[in-house]
């Protein structure tokens, strides 16, 4: 289905064009005056030089050509040359109707379908998730979520920190606590224990202990980092903890994450691409790529446009270790053989922009994905507490996002009890979807690039740019359906009984509702879910001005009435299907 301001355009470029000008010229966007019109073009601006005329001269000529136009119940010049213009009400109308024929609202599939892995958990085994892991995962569900409704193949990889010196902090202190184990007897050959020696609250504890200590005693470190290299020198005992580790660790993992309403199709780590590395890294070196520079091996990828320096990408250290972007090209390389993508995707926060333009332009030179694959960073601003900073606990410590979580929720179990009357179990179950939906849209309705002050007040209110704003919405919509229902009417009946808006505010929710294709798509092409949650805030403020201006179920003409009800069905579907794009969804009453 066409977007509406693209039907409105082609109008307008006929009557251009009908007037002996070039139709390019009739290009029509949103007006800038909504209380002059509803839309205008500048057009005649723009060809005055051209046909060198006045512009309103131009603007006359045109609008003489629509003055019998269906689309336009008013295109009207005005000086110096722009048109103002209004919609009949029977396009808008018959627009809106032609939406609820179609199975996704007039949002128009690829004809292209790409085949896309993102990348957007990135936790580390053994360490729990904290509030700098909240963005990756809330923004890259909504773009994995998006990019499928267009209809592109995607695959979502949590990518797992799971074979780096964490692992061997973590190994060496459970050495030094019980070196009786098994594991740590290197001539031990039998089965080793099916359970862990360990629980996944001992290996929280753990780690930012061994992590402190390494840092203050250099032989505990090289300890560390001699347990590390015995994993991954393939000891048997080691393996065997390591694999106890991941299984914990992922279970928990995915508990909080199942919590979120964000899923991977894949929870590959680092490790998946251990065998890889050493045949990518010597047919780098024989292809001429790589090269010793201060003892280490690297690839230079600077570029005769760079304004800035651009350190070469290094692949082995002086000590022959890997470097998170020789895991990272390696993972490239799997991913590239595995699942043959158009379209790679990594989604971090911004600091990290100079060390992906290295890995970027390292698989690029050195041939491991093909010159029209897009590599896409997706750099995202920090989450940070009411004093600017970066958000932290009243402690000053890194927040669990567990406990992030929570504390959404128990602001929002204490609002509803205030509220209204209803039982424990039904505020605790609303709790959940609403503190979810305020903490998924307090992030995603802003730029994701951008830093944003988080506010659990605000988050949480039922008014203003918010989360519970749009659910109570959503729920006042559901709440009239149900009561049209319980009073004997048949809303499948009247499905799609669209009619020509009656009134100011009916026509400004239908003309919001036109916008829902244009809004995803380019939420799509441009990876950013705020448009989405831009798109639902204007339909919720468009549906409560008509909601307050318009008796639906007192009205007595039973055919205006039956519009109505169907309008209110096509809003309530456009905004659940909105929302669940976002990640989150909306209770049957608040």
């Amino acid at each position: 289905m066409k977007k509406i301001l693209d039907l409105i355009s082609e109008e307008m470029m006929q009557a251009f064009e009908q007037a002996g000008y070039d139709r390019a010229l009739g290009r029509v966007t949103l007006s800038n005056r909504p209380d002059l019109c509803e839309y205008q073009c500048n057009g005649a601006m723009a060809g005055a030089k051209q046909y060198k005329k006045a512009p309103i001269m131009i603007a006359n000529d045109v609008a003489a050509k629509l003055s019998d136009s269906e689309v336009f119940e008013k295109a009207e010049a005005v000086a110096p040359g722009f048109l103002n213009l209004v919609l009949t009400d029977t396009f808008v109308g018959d627009y809106i109707r032609g939406m609820r024929a179609e199975e996704k609202y007039g949002v128009e599939e690829t004809t292209k379908p790409q085949e896309i892995v993102i990348d957007y958990g990135g936790p580390n085994i053994a360490k729990p998730l904290h509030v700098g892991h909240l963005r990756s995962a809330i923004i890259g569900e909504s773009i994995k979520r998006i990019e499928r409704y267009i209809g592109h193949h995607v695959t979502g990889d949590v990518h797992l920190g799971d074979w780096g010196q964490p692992m061997g902090l973590v190994m060496n202190e459970l050495k030094v606590r019980s070196p009786q184990l098994v594991y740590f007897d290197e001539s031990y050959t039998g089965e080793y224990p099916a359970e862990p020696p360990f629980t996944v609250a001992e290996l929280e504890e753990i780690y930012p202990f061994a992590s402190k200590r390494s840092k203050e005693d250099e032989q505990y470190k090289a300890d560390a980092m001699a347990c590390t290299y015995k994993l991954q020198s393939g000891v048997r005992g080691y393996r065997a903890l390591w694999q106890h580790i991941i299984a914990v660790s992922v279970v928990d993992l995915r508990r909080i994450y199942d919590n979120m309403d964000v899923t991977f199709d894949l929870w590959n780590g680092e490790s998946s691409v251990r065998d890889l590395i050493p045949g990518m890294v010597e047919e780098m070196k024989a292809n001429g790529h790589a090269y010793i520079s201060d003892g280490a091996l690297v690839v230079d990828v600077k570029e005769e446009t760079d304004t800035k320096e651009m350190p070469p990408c290094m692949l082995l250290k002086s000590d022959g270790a890997s470097s998170y972007a020789t895991t990272d090209l390696a993972t490239i390389k799997m991913r590239m053989e595995q699942n043959k993508p158009d379209a790679l995707i990594y989604l971090t926060d911004k600091r990290q922009e100079l060390y992906f333009q290295q890995v970027f332009r390292c698989a690029r030179k050195t041939g491991l994905i093909k010159p029209e694959t897009k590599l896409v960073h997706i750099q995202f601003g920090t989450m940070n507490g009411k004093d600017g900073k970066p958000f932290k606990t009243r402690e000053g410590g890194v927040m669990r996002l567990e406990n992030l979580i929570q504390e959404i929720h128990d602001e929002m179990l204490c609002k509803i009890r205030e509220s209204r009357e209803t039982s424990d179990e039904e505020a605790a179950a609303t709790a959940q979807v609403v503190g979810l939906a305020a903490l998924k849209y307090g992030d995603l309705s802003n730029q994701a690039s951008k830093d944003y002050i988080f506010d659990i007040e605000r988050f949480t209110s039922s008014e203003g740019d918010t989360g519970p704003y749009i659910l109570y919405t959503i729920v006042r919509i559901k709440s009239i359906l149900a009561k049209y229902t319980e009073n004997g009417g048949d809303i499948q009946s009247v499905f799609s009984d669209i009619k020509a808006p009656v009134n100011d505010s009916e026509k400004q929710l239908m003309m919001e509702l036109a916008k829902y294709n244009a809004s995803v798509e380019a939420a799509c092409d441009e990876y950013a879910p705020h448009r989405i949650c831009a798109y639902i805030y204007d339909l919720a403020n468009a549906f409560n001005h008509f909601y307050h201006e318009t008796k639906i179920l007192a009205e007595e003409d039973a055919s205006k009435k039956a519009g109505w009800i169907a309008l209110l069905a096509l809003t309530r579907d456009v905004f659940e299907t909105a929302i669940d794009l976002l990640g989150f969804s909306a209770p049957e009453r608040m």
